[in-house]
């Protein structure tokens, strides 16, 4: 691979990565859709599903982590010619989401209701958001599981079978989100419940679609045929600790920042969850270049190919901007016209209007930090990641924002720049730890 041409390698990148992105898409169309939807039902569900959401990204990041030691050991498998144990790290994974993801259901459903009234002083947002969370936390092992799938069909390249899955699913979603939020086909108007309740409903769908796959394409590979041994159960714990630890970590952070921007107003509580939707048209792409860099990165090194893996990192980013440059300009040049579907009062677009902007005139830099992240974490840096990630978050960027926002009440413009800024210099600093190739040393 490494004496490949420029044109063979960005048919591979783009052949990896599209699935993947438009995966990636699908939910973030499904967010936007369930946004619209709820949206009908005034600011305080907006506000209450977003902080929920949030709450819920918490509980997921606690089995989704498990994903990047599955995609990380598997890739290197493949680049091994060990195909036959590729499967096994997926094996392990869909293991460790139950054990893992349900214990924490119970536990949270129990606490959600004195959780929101700690994070939101609205009795009307808990009253929207509190059902929707409990709805949601049924299906944290299946959404474990689901990952840990993602991260097997992106290491084996077959990432089509996950973008399948996902559309199925998101289309399912929908449907059943529009039905049972608003009362249609007979089925009962549950509002925000409704929503959280076809999420989960989807979701453990697409988890039998996934079994039912891997019986078809990955017995071959291991596919429920063997459990790991304890010594790899102990990697991928290694490697699957210090992710879940990151993700866990910035989850909350999110769920720290919506706290710090309800503090601010209601209003902005809903724009900034608007926001956050928006951004992901651009996150999620980001995320899935990323991914497909781990892979290309993971089996390089199971080739035992450094120089190789160290282009593929940035041959995907170059790829990359052709897609994000269009975004970019979008929310820079008609921020308004993006926002009026979710927002439907003047005064809330004027307040998303130049944090919109803002993100636009970031989202190249911000990819650039993205891939290398999810590629570092690919090559099995999980514990550098965790380091940088959580310390820019939590030391500087959530600190900052408190004091921009609720302490000197400078409103969310002030808290966006604070973001953006904290997200530039994180990129930055992922920069200069791929340049020192200290990762080519890692063995999994």
């Amino acid at each position: 691979m490494a004496a490949s041409t420029g044109k063979s390698r960005s048919r591979e990148i783009w052949a990896l990565s599209l699935p993947i992105i438009g995966g990636m898409t699908s939910q973030n169309i499904l967010n936007l859709v369930d946004t619209a939807f709820v949206g009908q039902l005034g600011p305080a569900a907006l506000a209450g599903v977003g902080l929920s959401s949030f709450i819920n990204f918490v509980a997921m990041a606690a089995v989704t982590g498990l994903s990047v030691a599955v995609q990380a050991i598997a890739a290197r498998r493949v680049g091994e010619g060990r195909l036959y144990e590729a499967a096994i790290p997926l094996n392990g994974g869909l293991m460790l989401s139950l054990l893992i993801g349900v214990p924490i259901s119970a536990v949270l459903i129990l606490i959600a209701p004195w959780l929101f009234a700690k994070l939101n002083p609205d009795p009307e947002v808990a009253a929207q958001g509190v059902p929707y969370l409990q709805m949601r936390l049924l299906s944290v092992f299946a959404l474990g599981m689901n990952f840990s799938f993602r991260g097997y069909w992106s290491a084996v390249k077959r990432t089509h079978l996950y973008m399948g899955t996902l559309i199925w699913m998101h289309t399912l979603n929908i449907v059943l989100n529009y039905c049972l939020i608003f009362g249609k086909f007979g089925l009962p108007a549950m509002g925000t419940m409704g929503a959280g309740l076809g999420t989960t409903i989807s979701l453990c769908v697409g988890t039998a679609t996934y079994f039912w796959l891997a019986r078809k394409h990955a017995s071959e590979s291991g596919f429920l045929k063997r459990r790991p041994s304890r010594a790899e159960l102990k990697a991928q714990l290694k490697l699957g600790v210090p992710a879940m630890a990151q993700q866990l970590l910035f989850a909350a952070g999110f769920v720290m920042l919506f706290w710090i921007i309800g503090q601010i107003g209601t209003a902005e509580l809903a724009a900034a969850n608007v926001l956050v939707n928006i951004t992901l048209v651009t996150v999620l792409p980001g995320m899935g270049f990323g991914l497909a860099a781990a892979t290309l990165a993971g089996q390089a090194l199971g080739r035992k190919d450094a120089d190789d893996a160290y282009r593929w990192m940035w041959d995907v980013f170059r790829q990359s901007i052709y897609l994000l440059a269009p975004f970019a300009l979008a929310f820079i040049l008609i921020p308004s016209v993006i926002l009026a579907p979710f927002l439907k009062t003047p005064e809330l677009i004027a307040l998303a209007k130049l944090p919109l902007q803002l993100i636009g005139a970031t989202v190249i830099g911000d990819a650039l930090g993205m891939i290398l992240m999810n590629t570092l974490l690919g090559v099995g840096a999980t514990r550098t990641v965790l380091i940088v990630a959580v310390g820019m978050q939590w030391m500087l960027f959530l600190p900052l924002a408190y004091l921009l926002g609720p302490v000197w009440g400078l409103g969310l413009n002030a808290v966006w720049f604070a973001m953006i800024g904290y997200r530039g210099i994180q990129a930055g600093i992922f920069v200069a730890l791929w340049r020192r190739r200290d990762w080519v040393r890692i063995k999994l």
